[in-house]
């Protein structure tokens, strides 16, 4: 493991930088949104990730992007335990290092609809990364259905093989008060904070998608991600 640290990009200027993605968020008549996911894997233990946080905060409200906040638990050791933090985020950072041939992970990090690798706070990298991805071949819509989600989508091209269907919720924002660690006396805003990850299935795209979930409380995000890996997310779509 290791972290590298970043001095703060000023004033955070990612809307300027970024602008509106190829992919740019469609709404639905259904309220549902695709966007390009950005994962940033964060930790309340270490000292050079709160600017990376104050980036999720621009990326949160970025038209055409969807940012999560996945929080790894590699840190706790060092005095504070985050509070978000769970075990299953640091495997997947972890799977994410392999499927790129690295032996180490580390904080901050963002990486960009399954690709992209930024190290730190980089607006402008990530600003870069966002404006490489390519339009998405697939049209993903969700709709809640009483207590239930549907899940449909179409390829409009044939996809580059099998991919996985995942199903994300977050919460929107949430305060802490770090009391200890590297950290200690800071009060940081979180946002797009994952709470649960889970893999729902697997889809070929030949034939339209159709899946059903509980929908659960507050934003969800579905996911249709390559493997393995995890790999490039071909789709990524969102409902408040």
């Amino acid at each position: 493991m290791m972290r590298q640290i970043f001095s703060t990009f000023g004033a955070v200027a990612l809307c300027a930088s970024v602008g509106m993605p190829k992919t740019a968020l469609a709404e639905s008549q259904q309220g549902s949104e695709q966007g390009v996911v950005v994962e940033l894997y964060t930790s309340q233990g270490c000292v050079s990730c709160p600017p990376a946080d104050k980036l999720m905060a621009k990326l949160a409200t970025t038209p055409g992007v969807i940012g999560l906040s996945l929080h790894v638990d590699y840190w706790d050791y060092i005095g504070w335990t985050d509070t978000f933090g769970q075990p299953a985020f640091t495997d997947r950072q972890k799977a994410y290092a392999k499927a790129a041939g690295e032996k180490m992970i580390y904080t901050p990090q963002m990486i960009v609809a399954g690709g992209a690798r930024v190290a730190g706070n980089q607006p402008e990298e990530v600003a870069k990364a966002l404006a490489a991805v390519k339009p998405s071949p697939v049209v993903l819509n969700l709709t809640r259905q009483g207590d239930d989600l549907l899940i449909s989508a179409s390829a409009a091209q044939a996809l580059p093989g099998t991919v996985s269907v995942h199903l994300v919720h977050y919460t929107d924002q949430a305060l802490v008060d770090i009391d200890r660690g590297e950290n200690a006396g800071l009060k940081v805003a979180y946002h797009n904070i994952v709470t649960s990850w889970q893999t729902l299935g697997t889809w070929a795209g030949a034939e339209p998608l159709k899946m059903q979930a509980p929908a659960g409380e507050g934003p969800v995000v579905v996911l249709l991600q390559a493997g393995p890996g995890p790999g490039q997310v071909i789709a990524a779509a969102r409902l408040k």
